[in-house]
């Protein structure tokens, strides 16, 4: 039976996290071929080892996702290897819990660097490849966060926030170019960046508590909706949210 990313090949960012790896190991078994980055090289490599493993064709790469320089070798890597893009998924990102006084200048500038700069950077540097595809999907990660205000975390709001809104005037930008452009809003998921705060809040994380269906979600529920995504079955779907997130944001 033919996956349903057979003959695309897909670039993920912030591949060897929680949402990343599901992301990665789902496009795999999906028949796509991949790009897999990260800051931290060892790890990466690890990565594309493991998806190698299982037969995948994987290509790693270091990527600092807030470098242009960095954005521009991964890419040329990329056209290297396989000779085309077809998805692009910047899931990459660090949070940063303090509110508007209590943040920093440096902690802001960082935020803002990786999560809201980074993914215009590689929506930047793969349009090209993207635009070359004829039929090239690029999924933006933002967070239920970039929604819905907490009372914290102003750095990560801010660039989660942007991110929705950046997502929407590519997708205008691009909608004749066949290139759609989707961002994808998980809630409380159980991913190594928030993972310490888990453990020591449990059940009674508040934003745990505010989510209708009680629990955190595990990075294996956010990539199917990434793998909608990037694939045909969503054709005719851009600038739209996909939300992700236990109910949270329904009440």
């Amino acid at each position: 039976m033919p996956g349903r990313l057979d003959g695309k090949v897909a670039l993920i960012t912030g591949a060897t996290g929680g949402i990343g790896r599901a992301t990665a190991e789902l496009f795999a078994r999906e028949g796509a071929g991949l790009v897999v980055t990260d800051i931290d090289r060892n790890a990466v490599e690890g990565l594309a080892a493991s998806l190698e493993a299982e037969d995948a064709d994987v290509l790693a790469a270091r990527l600092d996702v807030a470098s242009p320089e960095n954005w521009s070798e991964a890419i040329e890597s990329t056209r290297r290897r396989f000779g085309r893009l077809d998805i692009l998924v910047n899931i990459a990102g660090v949070v940063d819990w303090p509110g508007i006084e209590e943040t920093t200048k440096d902690a802001w500038d960082r935020v803002i660097a990786v999560n809201q700069t980074g993914t215009w950077l590689g929506m930047k540097a793969a349009m090209p490849l993207l635009r070359a595809s004829g039929n090239a999907s690029v999924i933006n990660t933002s967070s239920v966060l970039g929604l819905v205000g907490s009372g914290a975390a102003a750095a990560y709001q801010a660039s989660k926030g942007a991110v929705r809104l950046l997502t929407k005037t590519a997708a205008v930008e691009y909608a004749t170019c066949g290139v759609r452009v989707n961002s994808v809003h998980p809630g409380v998921i159980a991913t190594p960046m928030i993972q310490e705060l888990l453990d020591e809040q449990g059940d009674e994380q508040p934003d745990i508590r505010r989510t209708p269906m009680r629990r955190a979600g595990s990075p294996a529920e956010i990539a199917p909706a990434m793998l909608f995504l990037a694939g045909d079955e969503s054709s005719f779907v851009t600038g739209a949210e996909f939300v992700v997130d236990g109910g949270l944001t329904a009440h």
